[in-house]
């Protein structure tokens, strides 16, 4: 009798494996310093080992904001308790901030984990999850590991969701739909009157999560905050992170806001403890050092207005920005874009056949593509 091993779910089939980089760069950048770092002028020189910077995980460049790292030193020795199970005080300090109840707060590991719960609580097996497409990778991935089936509606012109289209593929199947707002990893956006029109040719019983990963990086004075979106309707979510514009991403720790059954059902699919205590330490500091954090989202704000300006001089055509990274629309020479950029020192974001997102680093780390992306004009001309 053969050994045939556990059976495993036939679902997990379509989910790609993650696996480490066959080589972990060993001359990673150090964080910037503070904001308003001076650009370099000249080209890259190559007399001296490089720094490799890693411009692909739309990170945050700047150090922990002021009080973070003293209050998770604080918290050290109590290390061996387990952390709030309810996340008590950072839930309070977010209700208080967004002016909403407690009850409609919803904490999560980061929002990939929070993503995974709004899937647990709404899509089984047969079921249906929309979204635009290109958009946040972890939205297949997540859909098919919970069962549920996939229905990815393609961008229109200028990289922007088509609401109209995705409105068109609602089913009596749907059960979530993820408006990604600024979306990743194009960084376009969806205005305010357009938002509204979708949401009311959304059915009550669909829930619609508007993912908020880099609203703090908006200054679209016509984009919708979540926040008010959501009061009025009862199946509308808001999902946001401590990960990009607070600097948190290794703490992992996220929030929903939404009202009370959609909240409470969150908090019932949390994984217990999941957030540390660290995490949420760390959290309630960085909502404290909100000067400290808007200082560091024009700082970079400031780079993206820099090194888009630059691109479109170089002769690039990409659509304006509203996150902390650039969209380059490179097709077939996308991974050929990437390669170079790994000869010199850059990690990009590469999506093989469509483009590659370019986070943005320190004024150095933001240089050094410029140098790289002219280069390859150069080099490949007609991109």
């Amino acid at each position: 009798m053969g050994e045939l091993g556990p059976k495993l779910r036939a679902a997990l089939e379509g989910v790609p494996a993650s696996r480490p980089p066959s080589r972990q760069p060993s001359r990673l950048s150090s964080s910037a310093g503070a904001p308003g770092t001076e650009a370099q002028q000249s080209p890259p020189q190559h007399s001296q080992p490089q720094p490799v910077y890693k411009l692909s995980a739309n990170e945050n460049p700047y150090p922990p904001l002021p009080g973070v790292i003293e209050r998770a030193v604080a918290g050290a020795q109590g290390i061996n308790r387990y952390p709030d199970l309810w996340c008590g005080e950072l839930t309070r300090e977010l209700a208080a901030r967004f002016d909403v109840p407690e009850s409609h707060i919803a904490t999560g590991t980061g929002s990939v984990g929070v993503t995974q719960q709004l899937l647990q609580i709404t899509a089984q097996p047969g079921d249906e999850v929309l979204y635009a497409w290109r958009s946040f990778e972890a939205y297949p991935v997540l859909t098919r590991i919970a069962g549920a089936r996939p229905v990815e509606v393609p961008l229109a012109a200028g990289e922007v969701h088509d609401l109209d289209a995705m409105a068109a593929a609602i089913t009596e199947r749907t059960r979530l739909i993820f408006v990604c707002n600024p979306n990743n990893p194009t960084g376009t956006i969806v205005r305010r009157a357009e938002l509204e029109r979708f949401l009311d040719r959304v059915p009550s019983d669909v829930l619609v999560v508007l993912d908020e990963a880099y609203i703090e990086f908006v200054e679209d004075e016509d984009f919708p905050d979540g926040i008010d979106v959501y009061r009025g309707r009862p199946n509308v979510c808001v999902l946001r992170t401590f990960s990009k514009a607070y600097g948190l991403a290794g703490m992992r720790v996220g929030f929903a806001v939404a009202h009370e059954p959609v909240a409470a059902a969150l908090r019932k699919t949390a994984v217990p403890f999941g957030v540390t205590q660290f995490a949420q330490d760390a959290a309630v500091a960085s909502l404290r050092a909100e000067a400290a954090m808007r200082e560091r989202v024009t700082a970079l704000t400031a780079e993206r207005a820099r090194v888009s300006a630059a691109l479109t001089g170089q002769g690039w055509a990409l659509e304006p920005s509203h996150a902390n990274f650039v969209w380059l629309r490179t097709g077939e020479r996308t991974d050929a874009l990437a390669e170079l950029c790994a000869h010199e020192g850059i990690l990009v974001r590469a999506f093989n056949g469509e483009g590659a997102r370019i986070s943005l680093g320190e004024p150095a780390a933001n240089d050094r593509f410029l140098y790289v992306a002219e280069r390859f004009r150069k080099e490949l001309p007609g991109v």
